[in-house]
């Protein structure tokens, strides 16, 4: 089931959590790989609060560790050093399907490359990480169908995700991210693949949709005017981050 095994694989009887946003803390962080016989260093000793209903913009270049800390916000990956807590809850003291179970219940991500599965319709790409969670096939379509109408695509619910537009396909991604009512949205680059005017529609979408909710977001991206958004902004740079003040010279800087 390709990434979905790293990401909704674990079932269990428990119910899908509800409520508003999530407090993240992260406290000496640090993520380094090993290339050949050279130690690189992606983030070090990073330590950050993101707070209920907070919209967090990480402002930098590709391969400055933006991916690399949002998945390790997510559990998806591990860090060298340090922890990080949702809510209370240490990421980095649980086992793989801890983790997977807690990104279930309580993490949404949006992904700049969409991935949607293509043998699956709309409807059936939203409904399966519920449905993995436990969801009855009735309440997930349910839901479903709701998310479909508020991203207004309620009208292509049979449809196959390679007859729709980078810009409805990103859209059927927010709703399966938003339908398991996560705490915490984690967002890559989602207008990254996206021309100009598709993606402001659907960064106002996604801000709509969860700042309507109380969601805590967090978005990687490199472009300044998306950061213009944001309640704060952070530079990745040099596997060190910083806060940025909101003047618009600074944020484009």
């Amino acid at each position: 089931m390709g990434w979905w095994s790293n990401w909704f694989s674990a079932t269990d009887d428990r119910p899908i959590e509800s409520g508003s946003g999530a407090q993240v803390q992260i406290e000496n962080l640090s993520k380094r790989f090993q290339e050949g016989e050279l130690d690189r260093v992606v983030l070090a000793n990073v330590s950050l609060t993101f707070h209920p209903g907070e919209f967090v913009v990480l402002l930098g270049h590709s391969g400055s560790g933006k991916s690399t800390l949002l998945n390790l916000i997510s559990g998806i990956d591990r860090p060298t050093t340090g922890s990080v807590s949702i809510d209370g809850v240490a990421l980095t003291d649980l086992d793989e399907r801890a983790r997977t179970l807690l990104r279930r219940d309580r993490i949404g991500f949006v992904f700049q490359f969409f991935n949607l599965i293509p043998t699956l319709t709309v409807l059936e790409n939203i409904t399966l990480p519920q449905e993995l969670a436990g969801r009855s096939t009735q309440a997930a379509q349910a839901s479903a169908l709701q998310l479909l109408t508020q991203v207004g695509l309620a009208d292509r619910a049979a449809t196959y995700p390679d007859k729709l537009s980078g810009g409805q396909q990103q859209r059927v991604a927010i709703a399966r991210a938003l339908a398991h009512n996560p705490q915490l949205v984690l967002a890559d680059e989602p207008t990254g693949n996206l021309d100009e005017e598709t993606g402001q529609i659907v960064l106002e979408l996604l801000l709509n949709l969860t700042r309507s909710a109380g969601k805590t977001l967090v978005m990687a991206t490199h472009n300044p005017d998306i950061a213009r958004l944001a309640d704060r902004v952070l530079r990745v740079q040099d596997g060190q981050i910083a806060p940025i003040a909101s003047t618009v010279e600074e944020i484009a800087a």
